[in-house]
């Protein structure tokens, strides 16, 4: 054997493994990669209560609750469903009802979302575009007064 193919052996070795690795990795963290969760994909993906993930859509409108301190209630919608959110701490200055918003946390074994974190939209017109793609996804009309197909009938 010459110099040069076990040159090429080793090469293609090294890439083969390097695939291989990187193949379990995705594989591994493929539940993981997700951005966030809408309120309708907790519903059909069956995520178990305690588990970390991110909640995202809009902002129910007359569903902005204070309490004492910081402590706030709120529902998050994709006009489909709602899941109510507890958070304690202080929100973005930006967050308002009928805006986009990702939360942080988890789902408790009553249904409630309760968040660590809470990331709302830049400037006034702007949502994060993994929330406005599947909120479109899922038929939601954005803008002024829209809502949801279904929640026309």
């Amino acid at each position: 054997m010459t110099r040069k193919q076990r040159r090429g052996i080793i090469i293609g070795s090294g890439v083969a493994i390097l695939s291989a690795a990187a193949i379990l990795v995705m594989f591994a963290l493929k539940d993981s990669v997700v951005f966030f969760h809408t309120p309708s994909d907790l519903s059909e993906n069956h995520v178990k209560p305690g588990q970390r993930i991110r909640l995202g859509g809009l902002v129910g409108n007359g569903s902005v609750k204070r309490g004492e301190g910081t402590h706030v209630t709120f529902t998050v919608t994709d006009t489909l469903k709602d899941i109510p959110v507890t958070y304690s701490g202080v929100l973005p200055d930006l967050f308002r009802e009928g805006q986009g918003v990702v939360a942080e946390g988890a789902l408790d074994d009553n249904g409630l979302f309760k968040a660590d974190s809470v990331l709302a939209k830049h400037d006034e017109n702007y949502m994060p575009k993994e929330v406005a793609d599947s909120l479109k996804a899922k038929g939601v009309k954005l803008g002024e007064g829209a809502t949801h197909p279904s929640a026309q009938n």
